[in-house]
């Protein structure tokens, strides 16, 4: 692999799949798996499999196929939930608050260690074990923390100046809940949630089949 080069995107979306899959065959005593198999568990194909994993290096044996928990360990690794990776969650509401209480999140290594919010209510409150602190208290916070992770969950108005200040003392990564789009310096990864775009592309589905249905299909009715 030319490590100089990114790996491409389609590559990493799969990438946790492999991870979760492997991981509940591993808890199932599951020790030995091949491509294929592994490809009809997951709708890939085992040549998609095999090019996915080879990307990182040679993890499989011929007329073996694969150990269950070495891949699913190597894996981990590649995904960097081997190793603790610290964050803190701009905006303590009902997105913020159901991120910070995932309870899958402490177990693959993700620790919470603050949130922040503007809401004197919610300004002393404990969530998930991590104390609700003010927004204005970032600034002092995260200098010597070892924060990677920024998690906004903020209205849009403030959003990006929030990133600003946490990019500027630190933050690495942000998981981005708010519904605009940012603008970060190229050290840093943003990865960018968005629950509507999920629900229109199920609606479009949904859409699709009853077009499918009619007997003289159009996607647009005409205008009344």
């Amino acid at each position: 692999m030319d490590y100089s080069e990114r790996v491409p995107d389609a590559v990493v979306r799969r990438l946790p799949g492999y991870y979760r899959h492997l991981r509940e065959l591993e808890t199932a005593g599951l020790m030995r798996l091949s491509s294929r198999a592994l490809g009809e568990r997951m709708g890939l194909t085992a040549s998609q499999i095999r090019q996915d994993i080879n990307y990182f290096g040679d993890f499989g044996q011929q007329g073996y196929g694969y150990h269950v928990p070495s891949l699913r360990r190597c894996i981990g690794q590649i995904l960097g939930v081997d190793r603790e990776h610290r964050m803190v969650i701009a905006g303590a509401g009902s997105i913020g608050t159901a991120v910070a209480r995932y309870p899958a999140f402490q177990a693959d290594g993700f620790r919470l260690v603050a949130l922040f919010d503007i809401d004197e209510r919610r300004i002393g409150m404990t969530i998930a074990g991590a104390p609700v602190l003010h927004i204005d208290d970032m600034k002092h916070f995260l200098p010597g923390k070892d924060i990677e992770i920024l998690v906004l969950a903020t209205p849009p108005g403030c959003a990006q100046q929030i990133v600003d200040v946490a990019a500027a003392y630190g933050i690495r990564a942000v998981w981005n809940f708010v519904p605009i789009d940012l603008s970060v310096q190229e050290s840093i990864e943003l990865a960018n949630v968005r629950l509507t775009d999920s629900l229109f592309a199920l609606s479009f589905r949904l859409h699709e089949r009853e077009v499918r249905a009619q007997t003289n299909p159009a996607w647009v009715k005409e205008s009344e």
